[in-house]
């Protein structure tokens, strides 16, 4: 069965938008600010808290990156308003980092502001192996110019992640950890499993021991122990760390995590551009892509 799982997944993007949007649904809040306000909601009265984020990655014109930069702004007061435990996460090339970078720099920078002014943090997220060393340029950037609420995100598949943390340890960053969803060559990122798995637990080590505070993102339970550990072993209190999860995925191990006491923040993605982060999740995860064509199955019987 996993091998004939690991085949279907291989075909999602065949299937039908539909098909996959009505399985995929759980995983995103929706298309709107609307939405995903509404699942925050939700989620607040799960007792969790959120990081909201717009899909939409590698656009191609400079018009599109400048609406998102001002989406953000837009949810960035709603969260002000409904007085949500919530920040967002960004994606550099969302804001045009591949188009131009200063002007992906000035986007971020007018986001980051306007969040520091509410009080609030942003998140930014690592994208593929083409895009790090920007990434890290434009945070060097922002704390050069006295922001302080942004963050990074680092992935433990990554064979460079250790000496990443290594060359930022001056700026204590916050940071999330995560293994790693992007295709990569095995000369930049670890292939198997607990390669992985060991690069997770170093690189949290890392990070914990420099000062940082560490959002840990996975669903893998192994990790989740690895993670519970860490914290315990250094006596650490609830305000140095939290678990991070996806929408929709591995809900019992959620709640599992807040019964325990330890603070959670669930990734809420929602917007038009819904289809290819869907894709991606449903690849990732082989089980689900099974529903999928069950589902495109039913539909036509």
């Amino acid at each position: 069965m996993a091998i004939l799982d690991r085949l279907l997944a291989a075909c999602i993007g065949f299937v039908p938008r539909g098909v996959v949007g009505k399985v995929a649904a759980k995983y995103v809040a929706g298309e709107t600010i609307e939405d995903a306000v509404a699942a925050a909601r939700r989620l607040r009265e799960a007792g969790c808290c959120t990081t909201f984020d717009l899909l939409g990655e590698f656009i191609t014109e400079e018009s599109q990156a400048d609406a998102t930069a001002d989406e953000y702004i837009e949810l960035l007061d709603r969260i002000e308003q409904d007085g949500f435990d919530g920040n967002i996460s960004v994606k550099l090339t969302a804001f045009g980092l591949q188009l131009d970078e200063e002007h992906a720099y000035e986007r971020l920078k007018r986001v980051v502001a306007h969040a520091r002014s509410l009080g609030n943090f942003v998140r930014i997220d690592m994208e593929d192996s083409s895009c790090t060393d920007a990434t890290f340029r434009l945070y060097r950037r922002l704390r050069a110019d006295g922001f302080d609420n942004a963050g990074l995100v680092l992935q433990a598949y990554m064979r460079r992640t250790l000496d990443d943390i290594s060359a930022l340890t001056e700026l204590t960053p916050s940071y999330r950890i995560c293994k790693g969803i992007y295709v990569e060559a095995e000369e930049v990122a670890f292939q198997e499993a607990e390669e992985i798995r060991d690069g997770f637990r170093a690189a949290l080590a890392a990070m914990l021991d420099n000062g940082s505070y560490v959002g840990i993102a996975t669903h893998d339970e192994i990790l989740i122990a690895a993670g519970r550990e860490a914290v315990a072993s250094r006596s650490l209190d609830h305000d140095r760390y939290e678990f991070q999860m996806l929408l929709g995925v591995t809900d019992h191990l959620r709640k599992q995590v807040v019964a325990d006491g330890h603070r959670v923040r669930v990734y809420v993605p929602y917007g038009r551009d819904w289809y290819a982060y869907c894709v991606r999740r449903l690849k990732e995860n082989p089980r689900i892509g099974r529903y999928v064509f069950l589902a495109m199955f039913r539909r036509g019987s």
